[in-house]
């Protein structure tokens, strides 16, 4: 944690840097009010955090922003004293619950208190049109009967958090040091005789014991487990000679996502031949997707020229070739090229983006996957690896 001093007392900065960029994207997709309850996007916005995962399931605080006027933070009861250090925020009002438990059981008449409050701050700005992320659809009826016209969020919110700020990405540096520490620790907890969790449980606890946040997912899973994917840890012992993949999938300091994988080698035992013909596949097609990587190039290309999946892989591949990465799995998702189908995905690698390279390669015979991924930072002269994370060479072929 060598910048943590340093860094802390930037955060003000980092905040009102991107709140400013937020409010630029708005008048450029011409959405003059943003009406927020992701906790996310919330503290995308203005810095302020409570109870992110709570919040992402309980609507019970929201932000509006006004692109050309006051941010006003609706809190949860009792909390209104947490975003006081916030400058980014104007006023911090009470909010209504939107949903059945958080309202009380008034959730009509809540989301009708919400709906009202919000017009009336926007009518006295002339202000009809709110984008809106992730309400709950009596919340939406409610300001529809407002007269308010409600569109959605992203225009705004995705293309503003595609392209890194400078600031951010001295942010996400810090946040990659401190999660590359606690893949160490679970990488020399994975003994032969613990469990999958108890194992996990180490990347965790390092995970937070240097101010991260929470993990999407558990994505750590031994032998047998590691085919098919996408398995969360769970009681399995490991067993000397098996296969171990994790997946980081952290929010780390200050909410930034750290995503890449790693496979290793439990204990002492020497790697099958199987096994390193899966590593060898799975490192070639993330070395080779990850080279293709540059500023400018357009993501129908990159995914013409993607590293062609053997048959005998195809039908359990990694669903994308690499995605966006900010405070979440973020734009671009880049898919893979089918044959006789239209690309879905316009648009192009742009500096400033930071996008995870993804590769898994399973095999039905031998019943083992191998999970490698790398995140990279998009510049304007080339591409620059943010993930240094050591692979095991006991699996190199």
């Amino acid at each position: 944690m060598s910048n943590e001093l340093a860094l802390r007392d930037r955060t003000p900065d980092l905040y009102r840097q991107r709140h400013a960029r937020l409010a630029e994207h708005m008048i450029e997709e011409s959405i003059p009010a943003l009406l927020l309850v992701d906790p996310n996007d919330i503290f995308y916005a203005t810095g302020a955090m409570n109870m992110q995962v709570f919040s992402a399931r309980t609507p019970a605080r929201y932000l509006l922003l006004i692109a050309e006027g006051p941010t006003i933070l609706f809190e949860y009861r009792g909390c209104e004293h947490l975003a006081s250090h916030c400058d980014t925020i104007d006023e911090i009002r009470q909010a209504q619950g939107l949903d059945t438990v958080s309202s009380g059981g008034t959730v009509n008449t809540s989301s009708r208190s919400m709906a009202a409050e919000v017009a009336s701050e926007l009518r006295s700005l002339d202000i009809s049109e709110v984008g809106i992320d992730r309400f709950p659809f009596t919340a939406v009826d409610a300001l529809r009967s407002q007269g308010l016209t409600v569109v959605s969020a992203e225009p705004a919110l995705v293309n503003s958090r595609a392209i890194k700020l400078p600031i951010e990405i001295e942010f996400m540096r810090e946040a990659m040091t401190r999660v590359e520490a606690a893949v160490q620790r679970l990488e020399l907890a994975a003994e032969p005789g613990r469990t999958e969790s108890e194992v996990w449980a180490h990347f965790h606890f390092e995970l937070m014991a240097t101010m991260g946040h929470h993990t999407v997912t558990r994505l750590f899973q031994s032998g047998p487990r590691t085919f098919p994917y996408f398995q969360e840890c769970g009681d399995r012992i490991l067993q000397a000679g098996d296969l171990l993949a994790l997946d980081t999938d952290a929010n780390g300091y200050e909410n930034y996502c750290v995503d890449f994988s790693r496979t290793f080698l439990c204990g002492d035992s020497a790697a099958s031949d199987e096994q390193k013909r899966l590593y060898s596949a799975a490192h070639e097609q993330l070395s080779w997707n990850a080279g293709l990587l540059a500023p400018g190039i357009e993501f129908s290309e990159l995914a013409a020229r993607a590293w062609a999946v053997p048959e005998e892989f195809r039908a359990s591949r990694y669903y994308c070739i690499g995605h966006g990465l900010g405070m979440s799995g973020e734009w671009p998702n880049i898919p893979h090229a089918e044959t006789g189908e239209p690309y879905p995905l316009t648009g192009a690698v742009e500096p400033g983006m930071v996008i995870c390279i993804e590769s898994y390669v399973g095999s039905v015979a031998s019943g083992q996957g191998v999970k490698l991924e790398d995140q990279f930072l998009i510049g304007d002269e080339g591409v620059e690896p943010m993930s240094t994370y050591h692979f095991d060479s006991r699996l190199s072929a």
